[in-house]
């Protein structure tokens, strides 16, 4: 979500609450020029199309520093050796002297194997299916020096994948994938980011897991504008960001398990917007995930961020959501809330029902109607089942409006363990396999537009170059990193059995 997007939703939710009283960085492809999960070196190892007998040398480690203002010319360096990548393996800096370079050169199936070593690169890739990995995720640190924009942005090159490295101090995203089909992040750390943490914008069939985000303004991860998204977000943490997820006009078949999402402003918040494609965001299912403690008041923050701050899980004009199973604790607002996202500046008018299963790619085609003013996304036919939700302080379950009627939302609320909901008895007014209640509605209910006037008083933005964020511990490597042949995304996501997992523990 852009800032002033954010901005434009704010003063739209300021005139909702004169109503009420009288009566989201530029997503776009502007940059564009757990268990049930197999690991990756799972999936590579049972690629029988690769060479399993084949050996990696290990590329030596190096200190491949390079001054920011000399990154330019770093990003140019091409020094091959003879022979490089005849293998299929191309290495830095052994056979090739930057990571750029080693991309430019690679071909697809090709992997380019890294050194430890600190590189500052702003790598573009526009190759398709190739591998760029590190031989260390802890000690293959890309930086950006807090000049450059983009670690790793893969641009319109399908099937690429990303492994084992980390990427810190860019002024925009960690590893951006935009305009592909086909994509995999897999043992990536990022911290302090000027944007996003893993970023993949209008693309498909991805996969993000066993990952590391953090200090971010936007989020640590976010998914939009697809649909269906066919992609999988398995086994990542995200803290200390703005949001811990964001996704604006994602969905079908997009699937975040087995995850953390902790001391974010606030944490898992999708949402819809015509200010991007693929609208509405519908169909995300979110399940055995860990979500405690998103209050942090010292994180670089988006608008949005400062005003959803002190929820869960916050579905922000999202449709037929899934959310199950999730242990979900400590928050100064909502621990699971189904809530609008006000549009002051639309750019078109709102789907109608009939057109909620529009795939992305015939929606961008279709004319657009001018709706004659502000435009609020409610949240609509969300299924909240299972999930174990304590310790909100406005309430664990909650439905809200600034105008509508939600008793006629049709979300549902069946089986959770909680204490507090809003409306009052929610289970009893909105279960999920019986009749929504005639009445009782109007019993406890939230004032969502108050969070903007409480909005005024929280703490703002830090700047992310500034923000107190952890350095983050060392993380799990990808297994065999050395020498596990090249898997490109061309087959993710993978399959995850939902029905095996479970409520997580508390920590």
């Amino acid at each position: 979500m852009s800032t002033s997007l954010h901005r434009a939703a704010a003063a739209l939710l300021a005139a909702a609450l004169v109503a009420v009283t009288a009566c989201s960085s530029d997503d776009g492809a502007s940059d564009a020029a757990p268990e049930p999960v197999a690991t990756v070196a799972e999936t590579a190892a049972d690629d029988t199309t690769a060479d399993t007998d084949a050996a990696t040398t290990v590329p030596a480690a190096t200190d491949t520093t390079t001054n920011a203002t000399d990154a330019t010319d770093a990003a140019a360096d091409t020094t091959t050796a003879d022979g490089a990548g005849a293998d299929g393996i191309i290495e830095v800096p052994g056979e090739v002297a930057t990571i750029q370079g080693a991309v430019d050169v690679a071909a697809p199936g090709d992997l380019v194997l890294i050194a430890p070593g600190t590189y500052t690169e702003a790598v573009d890739v526009t190759t398709d299916e190739i591998v760029i990995r590190g031989l260390d995720r802890n000690e293959v640190i890309l930086d950006g020096a807090n000049e450059l924009d983009n670690a790793i942005r893969v641009v319109g090159a399908n099937g690429v994948a990303v492994e084992n490295l980390t990427t810190t101090n860019y002024t925009k995203n960690g590893v951006f994938f935009t305009g592909v089909t086909g994509y995999r992040a897999s043992y990536i750390t990022t911290y302090r980011t000027g944007d996003y943490g893993i970023y993949a914008f209008d693309s498909v069939q991805g996969q993000i897991d066993h990952s590391y985000t953090s200090g971010s303004p936007d989020a640590g991860v976010y998914i939009g504008q697809c649909y269906p998204c066919d992609a999988v977000i398995d086994q990542i943490v995200s803290e200390y960001n703005g949001l811990g997820y964001s996704g604006t006009n994602s969905g079908g078949n997009l699937l975040i398990v087995n995850s953390t999402f902790r001391n974010n402003r606030a944490g898992i918040v999708p949402n819809s917007g015509s200010y991007e494609l693929c609208y509405p965001e519908r169909e995300t299912t979110i399940v055995g995930n860990l979500v405690y403690s998103n209050n942090q008041p010292d994180t670089p923050a988006i608008d949005v961020a400062i005003l959803a701050m002190g929820n869960g899980i916050l579905s922000a004009g999202g449709i037929r959501n899934t959310i199950e199973r999730n242990l979900v604790f400590d928050h100064d607002k909502t621990g699971i809330g189904l809530v609008p996202f006000l549009e002051e500046d639309p750019n078109d008018d709102l789907p109608t029902e009939d057109e909620w299963d529009v795939d992305c790619e015939t929606q961008k085609q279709q004319p657009v109607s001018d709706p004659g003013g502000g435009l609020l996304w409610d949240s609509l036919e969300n299924r909240v089942v299972g999930n174990e939700v304590r310790d909100s302080r406005a309430a664990d379950l909650a439905v809200a409006s600034a105008g509508g009627d939600i008793s006629t939302f049709r979300n549902c609320f069946s089986g959770n363990v909680f204490t507090t909901t809003a409306p009052a008895d929610l289970e009893t007014l909105a279960p999920c396999d019986a009749d929504v209640a005639a009445t009782g509605w109007d019993v406890g209910v939230i004032n969502v537009a108050e969070w903007l006037v409480e909005a005024e008083t929280r703490p703002p933005s830090v700047p992310y170059d500034e923000a107190p964020t952890p350095e983050p511990e060392p993380q799990e490597n990808m297994p065999d990193a050395a020498t596990a042949p090249a898997s490109p995304a061309t087959n993710v996501p993978a399959s995850i059995d939902l029905d095996a997992i479970t409520v997580p523990t508390a920590p």
